[in-house]
């Protein structure tokens, strides 16, 4: 079985599901998912999860990531993207300099309203299965944060951008927000995900791609370890006579170890180095305690 995790490049007309169902025929094996949807028509980076990987999911969705979308202004759409049924398009007046001022504002903080044709559930139910049944209802406006937007061109009525952006953020519906405030619509024509978390477009790979890798033998290397994965948190190590404590997933102290002492959140590694898995430093018992465990036992 494979552990760790593998960035895939999911392809147009795929489903997030999809790009698991088909990973899990060719790898062979059941435990493995994604870290955070993208939409079907929507491209790019998408890491999958497998193995005891399975376990980062929670950790990596909540990642800051990087699209380059075409905004595509005049037209609204039910989807809010250019695949839906057209609600409403117009002649686009405002010109270039206005279209910028109106992106622009975006940068920062701002509610945003989910949209119906979105996986996000209410009482149980999901948004875009209400939304085919014809069904709309009142959805709250969350907070997201625009980190950042570069434009690269505007020949209306299309904007090429690069959007940073928090998690939880929908670029389709900032793209229908831009529109509103222009007064002309809009809505997203293209979207490609270029990083997430620290994975990147350049490296990300196809699914027919994973497949011949497979078969040549290659694969392994292309897999992330766990560990390296959580490169950002500090390690620690264990002293011999402790490693059974956390070999059984048990809490230890800073006296355990033979590290430089650290807070927060660290990696943890037996005597032999052998990744145990992450634990959370706590002030008030000054010892550290099981976040994620990822391997166990001799």
């Amino acid at each position: 079985m494979y552990d760790g995790v593998i960035n895939v490049y999911k392809e147009k007309g795929f489903t997030s599901h999809d790009v698991v169902a088909k990973l899990r025929g060719i790898l062979r094996q059941k435990k493995i998912g994604h870290t955070g949807t993208l939409d079907p028509d929507a491209e790019g980076v998408l890491p999958v999860c497998l193995g005891q990987g399975t376990k980062l999911c929670e950790l990596l969705t909540d990642k800051e990531k990087t699209y380059r979308a075409v905004l595509l202004l005049g037209i609204e759409t039910d989807t809010q993207d250019a695949g839906g049924a057209v609600l409403s398009s117009g002649e686009v007046t405002v010109g270039e300099e206005k279209v910028r001022e109106a992106v622009m504002s975006f940068v920062g903080p701002y509610h945003q309203i989910p949209p119906m044709y979105s996986a996000l559930k209410v009482n149980g139910q999901k948004l875009c299965d209400l939304a085919r049944a014809g069904k709309t209802v009142e959805r709250k406006a969350r907070p997201v944060e625009i980190l950042s937007i570069e434009i690269h061109s505007i020949q209306l009525p299309r904007v090429i951008m690069t959007v940073r952006c928090s998690k939880g953020t929908y670029i389709r519906t900032l793209c229908h927000d831009i529109g509103r405030q222009l007064g002309c619509g809009g809505c997203m024509e293209q979207l490609l995900r270029t990083n997430t978390g620290g994975f990147n477009l350049e490296e990300s790979l196809k699914l027919e791609e994973i497949e011949n890798l497979r078969d040549s033998g290659g694969l392994e290397e292309k897999i992330i370890p766990v560990d390296v994965v959580l490169g950002q948190y500090p390690a620690v190590k264990m002293k011999p006579e402790f490693d059974k404590l956390v070999h059984n997933g048990n809490p230890f102290s800073p006296a355990c170890t033979s590290s430089e002492p650290f807070c927060g959140m660290v990696r943890v590694y037996d005597s032999r180095e052998k990744f145990i898995g992450l634990y959370q430093f706590r002030e008030e018992k000054k010892w550290f305690q099981p976040r994620k465990i990822f391997a166990g036992g001799q």
